[in-house]
């Protein structure tokens, strides 16, 4: 490369004062300057290639690997949103089923607290009702004891009056009451209740 620099130079400074004239017509038809015209095509592109080479193709290069280095920073980063989005959404879900796990939990949690008051009320409200069933049969027994005993007054009663009045004379209270009371027993009770 050295060898065609110093040629290049050398050939340039021979044919130098033939480069600025133009007697005969179009230098650029003229063959007598075509080495010169060589020599400056050479230059000018040999200046423009390192020109290109030195300044503009590293500002391009560099322009295309940051440009490429963004572009894989990007997809890595949206490549990290996604599976970050991902996580989001599978904990999502986990969240929405561990809440609906909970919720039907605290449903039958619920129900089950209901219906263990219901027992306790309807228990509760079953004593009462045998209390007051009992009560009452307690009250039916007392009424029945005192309507008898009351009956046995009542027809110990008449029947001293019948017994005056059929036979004009005072009679024994005690033995008409003991014949009422045992007449009574026997018969008396069947009908009563």
């Amino acid at each position: 490369m050295k060898i065609f620099w110093i040629t290049l130079c050398i050939v340039f400074c021979v044919h130098l004062d033939r480069a600025y004239g133009s007697e005969a017509g179009m230098p650029q038809l003229n063959p007598e300057f075509w080495f010169a015209q060589i020599f400056w095509l050479i230059l000018i592109f040999s200046f423009l290639y390192f020109i290109i080479w030195k300044i503009f193709l590293p500002k391009i290069t560099y322009n295309i690997e940051n440009r490429k280095s963004r572009l894989v920073n990007d997809l890595n980063e949206a490549e990290k949103l996604k599976e970050t989005a991902q996580k989001k959404l599978q904990e999502y879900y986990i969240i929405i089923e561990n809440s609906k796990k909970e919720a039907k939990k605290i449903s039958e949690d619920s129900k089950k607290k209901l219906d263990k008051e219901i027992q306790l009320k309807k228990n509760k409200f079953d004593e009462e009702i045998d209390k007051e069933i009992k009560s009452a049969e307690q009250d039916i027994k007392n009424l029945k004891e005192s309507s008898i005993s009351g009956i046995n007054k009542i027809a110990s009663e008449t029947a001293e009056e019948i017994i005056k009045k059929i036979i004009n004379s005072e009679i024994n209270k005690s033995s008409v009451s003991a014949v009422v009371s045992e007449v009574i027993k026997k018969k008396g009770e069947k009908h009563l209740w």
